[in-house]
């Protein structure tokens, strides 16, 4: 029995495992989400870090600050979730604040925070905006045309979406000046969000994607955060590659961190064949054959471990790494 500390935050249990422990070449990983289906794959991924001193300005004469709200969305796990279309919070924002600089809104921006966790889809974004009374109309302008045209993009998905643009108090941030305020905007536009490619093996499974995890400017950095998966390793590098040549065109500085390793599907795995057959005779039905888009350990201990032979398996769960989060209770009876 093999406990492993930390999966959900990166890895790390397995990344330290010293391998010498390990004399078993047959592996039931209890780490999946859905009931009634057996992982033989994984993605691999890596996330990136990009980061800006931030160059501050004094606020123009005649500006108030209002708050620029997006909340309502589902967020949800990004890389179980991210073939659903979900909407993302802080490429949202992004999108607004976009559409304002090419419109010629004139606008300072202080505070600016959205997202948290790598491997969670951003649910909410704000920004403190700073206007006179016609850039707050012609604002005002922009949210409700975007609004109209995202709750299209994401109808039946994320029915709950809410923009806002209401006064607000002085949080006491400097404001970016122009040149910080355009290299971030036009960053974030920039980066890849969502599916990037859908796998030629696997019907219905994500193959590479990339996740706009996370934007803050805490009043002297600026700080952006992705996380990206791929089964397929030349395809991961690629996404990250233009990740970080995009964040050196805004003049950021890049981090790419140490990643994790995928995990090849092999459908000939002797204890797949054992697991098939227990789990037809204790249900009556076959179970589902399938590989996930998201990181398992099991790739970390594959390669450390060469020949080892997996699957991973669980009860049901939804909502990962969202407020929803629930288990079916009666699934896990039927994992035990």
């Amino acid at each position: 029995l093999l406990l492993t500390l930390d999966e959900e935050t990166g890895l790390t249990g397995a990344k330290n495992l010293d391998a010498s422990m390990i004399t078993g070449r047959t592996l039931l990983n209890l780490d999946s989400e859905e009931d009634g289906v057996i992982y033989v794959g994984c993605a691999g991924g890596s996330d990136v870090h990009l980061s800006l001193p931030a160059t501050h300005e004094s606020r123009a004469a005649g500006l108030e600050p209002y708050l620029l709200e997006i909340t309502g969305l589902r967020g949800g796990h990004s890389g179980l979730n991210i073939g659903e279309n979900r909407g993302n919070a802080v490429a949202l924002l992004a999108r607004i604040l976009h559409a304002a600089i090419e419109n010629d809104v004139p606008f300072q921006i202080s505070r600016i925070v959205g997202g948290d966790k790598h491997n969670a889809i951003p649910r909410e974004a704000e920004a403190i905006v700073w206007l006179d009374g016609d850039a707050r109309e012609r604002l005002d302008g922009i949210v409700a045309c975007m609004l109209e045209g995202y709750r299209d993009e994401v109808k039946g998905v994320d029915d709950r979406l809410a923009i806002e643009l209401r006064s607000t108090e002085d949080d006491g941030v400097a404001v970016l000046n122009l040149d910080a305020r355009n290299r971030l905007v036009r960053l974030l536009m920039s980066l890849p969000h969502g599916v990037l490619a859908m796998s030629g093996d696997i019907e219905g499974l994500v193959e590479t994607s990339s996740n706009l995890a996370a934007v803050r400017h805490d009043g002297s950095t600026v700080t952006i955060l992705t996380s990206s998966r791929s089964s397929v390793g030349s395809a991961l590098q690629s996404v990250l590659d233009a990740i970080v040549a995009s964040g050196r065109l805004a003049g950021f500085d890049v981090e790419v961190e140490v990643g994790y390793p995928g995990w090849k599907p092999d459908l000939e795995s002797p204890v797949l064949a054992v697991v098939r057959d227990v789990y037809t005779e204790l249900w009556g039905k076959p179970a589902e054959v399938t590989a996930i888009h998201a990181g398992l350990e099991c790739g970390l201990i594959g390669e450390r471990l060469p020949g080892m032979d997996m699957v991973s398996f669980g009860p049901q769960i939804e909502g990962a790494h969202s407020p929803e989060e629930r288990v079916q209770i009666s699934s896990v009876a039927r994992f035990w």
